[in-house]
């Protein structure tokens, strides 16, 4: 039985990678194949990722520390962003796709809006705030150990999302803060063909703070079109004592209008955890003891926990994260998700609860894409 399990594994394996190889399908499966790809980066030593033209700057943010040693001795290694002004942070004719970017910000990450607009799209198909858009949305560090986002000491910020484009690519960075930024960034990127059924990468950022009473909090609205839903963000802060995690997550595909076709069982339960995210253990005193436990997997995590410092910090806050990755939620014409807060009250109900929840949802389709929402403003953005 265990050679015949063998054998149909060999064989799935080999048809897995016998299907069209271009560069795009990496993963364990394929890294050996070869391919007409071409891999480029960007960089502020390669500001265009030019064939054979890193390092040649001879002037920039590392010009002073390198002059002893002259050109290709790490002249430009960042940029800075002024305060109030926008950097375009690449810009690439493909077709291609970008495979990893790497940059870790300096100053407010919450007034640091990153866009990405795909092909000749005047509106983005990604506006979020760098740290959200990293998962780390409370402006502290906290590290993520993910498949497709990791976030390392102390606060590198790494993305492997796979981001298909057939005519251009432009990603920016504006600055929405009074004073300027200082951003260390690579972008690695393919130019390779890109199959016809390659759908765009999509994210969106909305804040709700308080979150009016018995209302739903809407994560995204107004997708229109065919896809598949591929990931989940949220900055949870909570405004009551209790815990805050039993509301229900529901995707509203294909025509559902009252009731959706996915309806999950509770928070914890929609992030891969269980009753409260809690880790009880015995005190010296031999009495229970119960804490959150943060945790890191490659498709879910309860990252961040804030307990606060009992003078001005004193909110509890939560990072969580959940990557549809193995099970995507494909829609065909249409897709809207919410989240209930609940909490609870005496005598065994519910409470529903008025949180600060800010979320980050991430999603490919086929263009065109609806409008986003407007995004809030600075205020609305800050966290205090």
């Amino acid at each position: 039985m265990k050679r015949i399990i063998f054998i149909i594994f060999v064989i799935a394996f080999f048809q897995s990678t016998a299907q069209k190889f271009n560069g795009l399908e990496m993963g364990l499966n394929s890294l050996f194949r070869v391919s007409d790809a071409k891999t480029r980066s960007i960089s502020p030593e390669n500001f265009n990722g030019e064939k054979g033209k890193g390092g040649m700057a001879i002037d920039g943010t590392g010009k002073s520390a390198s002059r002893d040693l002259g050109q290709s001795w790490k002249v430009s290694p960042s940029v800075v962003i002024k305060a109030k002004s926008t950097f375009t942070v690449a810009e690439i004719t493909g077709p291609g796709a970008i495979q990893h970017i790497w940059m870790t910000p300096t100053g407010n990450w919450r007034w640091s809006i990153i866009r990405f607009y795909w092909d000749d799209e005047t509106e983005p198909s990604i506006e979020v705030p760098v740290g959200d858009f990293f998962g780390n949305g409370w402006c502290k560090y906290a590290p993520i150990s993910s498949l497709p986002v990791a976030v390392n000491p102390g606060s590198a910020f790494n993305c492997y999302w796979v981001m298909p484009f057939r005519k251009k690519c432009k990603i920016t960075m504006e600055n929405i803060n009074e004073e300027d930024m200082v951003l260390y960034y690579q972008v690695d990127y393919t130019l390779t063909e890109v199959p016809a059924d390659a759908a765009y990468f999509h994210a969106q950022f909305r804040r709700t703070n308080p979150l009016p009473y018995k209302t739903d909090y809407t994560l995204v609205d107004g997708i229109k079109g065919k896809g598949q839903y591929v990931g989940t963000y949220l900055a949870w802060g909570v405004n009551n004592n209790g815990w805050w995690g039993e509301g229900e997550i529901k995707f509203f595909m294909d025509g559902d209008t009252q009731y959706p076709t996915i309806c999950g069982t509770g928070t914890e339960d929609y992030f891969c955890g269980s009753y409260d995210f809690d880790v009880r253990k015995k005190n010296a005193a031999g009495v229970d003891q119960v804490e959150y436990q943060e945790f890191n997997t490659p498709y879910s995590g309860l990252a961040q926990v804030i307990k606060g410092d009992g003078h001005y910090q004193v909110e509890q806050r939560f990072g969580l994260y959940r990557w549809h990755i193995m099970d995507p939620i494909r829609f065909e014409k249409d897709l809207r998700v919410t989240i209930q807060a609940l909490g609870w009250r005496t005598g065994g109900r519910y409470l529903p609860l008025k949180d600060d929840i800010a979320s980050t949802v991430f999603w490919y389709q086929m263009e065109p894409h609806n409008k986003f929402p407007v995004l809030p403003g600075k205020d609305e953005l800050e966290v205090n």
